[in-house]
């Protein structure tokens, strides 16, 4: 049974405003003419200083922690009539750090429905808002889910999870600058990142609205799906090595091609992947060198994304893939290695998370409807990181043409009207539960 007293006029503004608000972080970039806001930059500045503002109009009280992650928090009322500043707290959130030419609503629309949220269930009263619930309500904005700036990715979520890495502080940018002097430049102090850790006592879970990053959704006509995963994802950096010769004079039978090599692994890659049931492999770079328009190339470097829903399943494509490109290589005259730059595992949504998701979602349909789409996030999220410390649960909205990372990116504002009423009744199914 639904808990939330649904104003409908209300949820539309609500809506209205995430999608102006969305147009209006869209105009805080790096980049004229299209959108790019990284890890420590002052374009992450400005964002955080608009979301705390926006946070202290709903009632909140606003910090940026150690990391730089921009927080507000609503204490819950007690039997007492006191706040309960020291109640453990529901996380709301999602990102507001971009890739280069990003969209405007990856991550940020999932900071805009939560801080809607908040607004919705906050306590009425001229006083200290509080939430009519038995948790603290927090809203979060994560600084840097992507990468884009250092090549590490969920940096700010790691920090709250915890598992901050100390080797991470020697990470460079494009113009060498490390990741230790940006946190300075930025006024953070590298020896205080732990303190943005939070403890597993303090949290409920975590709940995070998203667009959906594919066309699940679009192609089933609904608007919204519960997510019952986070892909697991192992990234490597390949390396195939031949021998660079003269273009002209040198006969293909003498020819160890790296490029050609490299090439043949990619396809190998997709040929694999597409004869698996949940497993997508990408290479997304491709590098020949000596690069020159007369010489065979002789070496040749490419990336590999490989992701699935189970880890078993992906750990298995990756040992076909290396036994596939042995026999590639092999047949070329070619040497190749690989690097593993980046591992982390499935995370499940939590049971009870999922099914208040559900219950959301089934609030915004006919009564009769039945049960709503369950999908897997083939993309990563910053709820991989906060696995570690609570439980987890995500709603997915409807992504037209399931485009993203792309400036035609996009979201309707009905379904994020729909978002906005499943993750309030989400969230009050939760705090009736417990």
């Amino acid at each position: 049974m639904a808990l939330l007293a649904v104003d409908r006029d209300r949820i539309a503004a609500a809506a209205r405003r995430v999608m102006a608000r969305c147009d209006e972080l869209a105009r805080v970039s790096a980049t004229s003419g299209a959108i790019e806001r990284v890890y420590l930059s002052p374009e992450h500045a400005r964002v955080n200083r608009l979301a705390a503002e926006w946070m202290r109009e709903v009632g909140m009280a606003t910090r940026q922690d150690a990391a730089g992650n921009q927080l507000g928090r609503i204490d819950p009322s007690t039997s007492s009539g006191t706040d309960g500043g020291d109640a453990p707290a529901l996380l709301l959130g999602s990102h507001l750090d971009t890739v280069p030419d990003a969209g405007r609503f990856d991550g940020i629309v999932g900071v805009l429905i939560a801080l809607e949220v908040a607004r919705l269930l906050r306590a009425p009263g001229d006083g200290p808002a509080r939430a009519g619930l038995p948790f603290a309500l927090e809203v979060i904005a994560f600084s840097d889910e992507e990468g884009t700036r250092f090549g590490k990715a969920l940096l700010g979520s790691s920090a709250v999870a915890g598992t901050w890495d100390d080797e991470w502080w020697t990470l460079t940018d494009a113009d060498g600058t490390s990741l230790r002097e940006a946190f300075l430049e930025f006024g953070l102090d590298p020896a205080r990142v732990g303190e943005a850790a939070r403890r597993p006592a303090e949290l409920v879970g975590y709940l995070e609205a998203h667009i959906e990053q594919g066309p699940q959704l679009d192609r089933r006509g609904e608007s919204l799906a519960v997510v019952s995963s986070i892909a697991s994802a192992r990234r490597f950096q390949l390396t195939v090595e031949g021998e660079a010769r003269h273009a002209g004079g040198t006969p293909y039978d003498m020819r160890r091609d790296a490029l050609l090599g490299a090439s043949e692994a990619a396809l190998a890659v997709e040929s694999i992947c597409r004869a698996e049931h949940h497993i997508i492999g990408t290479v997304g770079q491709l590098e020949a060198f000596p690069g020159a328009v007369n010489v065979v190339p002789g070496e040749a470097r490419l990336s590999l994304d490989l992701r699935g829903e189970f880890d078993g399943e992906r750990d298995r494509v990756w040992l076909s893939i290396e036994r596939e490109l042995d026999a590639i290589m092999g047949r070329r005259g070619l040497r190749w290695r690989a690097q593993e730059v980046h591992s982390a595992p499935a995370v499940f949504c939590a049971p009870l998370l999922q099914d208040v998701v559900r219950e959301g979602i089934l609030s915004t349909l006919p009564g009769g409807a039945g049960d709503p789409a369950v999908l897997f996030s083939p993309a990563g999220h910053d709820g991989m990181a906060i696995g570690a410390i609570t439980d987890v649960g995500m709603l997915f909205l409807r992504n037209p043409d399931g485009i993203s990372h792309h400036p035609d990116e996009a979201v309707s504002a009905g379904d994020v009207a729909r978002g906005i009423q499943a993750l309030a009744e989400a969230v009050l199914q939760l705090a009736a539960d417990r």
